[in-house]
């Protein structure tokens, strides 16, 4: 079971930046996939940004150079570095592990409890 906890959530203006983080309950290095996603208000759950074990990232169309998803496997930790920040990416943001257990062939999502992030005009 991995435990995840978020920090970093803010009321900024239009154009500011935050740094999300994400803290783990054991070594990354065991977690094949991290990744945010966010849920704005009345909209469904949005995948933001995805980073693998060999650092491998993608992002949404929407966060595509403004957003930057990095990782410190030494302190168990994943960050969302967000600037240019928009009133649409008002959401809650949340933390997702991704592990994959070759024993039982299966693989196990987690989530943290999310921080919200409002931007405003």
């Amino acid at each position: 079971q991995v435990q995840l906890a978020e920090s970093g959530g803010d009321l900024v203006q239009a154009g500011g930046s935050l740094r999300l983080s994400c803290a783990a309950s054991e070594s990354m290095i065991s977690i094949n996939v991290m990744g945010w996603y966010r849920r704005a208000p009345g909209k469904q759950r949005e995948l933001v940004a995805l980073i693998s074990s060999d650092g491998t990232t993608s992002y949404a169309d929407s966060v595509k150079g403004r957003f930057t998803i990095s990782r410190d496997n030494a302190k168990n930790t994943v960050y969302l570095q967000m600037n240019s920040l928009k009133p649409e990416d008002t959401a809650v943001y949340y933390c997702n592990a991704k592990r994959y257990y070759s024993n039982f062939d299966t693989w196990s999502d987690y989530w943290g409890q999310g921080t919200q992030v409002t931007v405003s005009s």
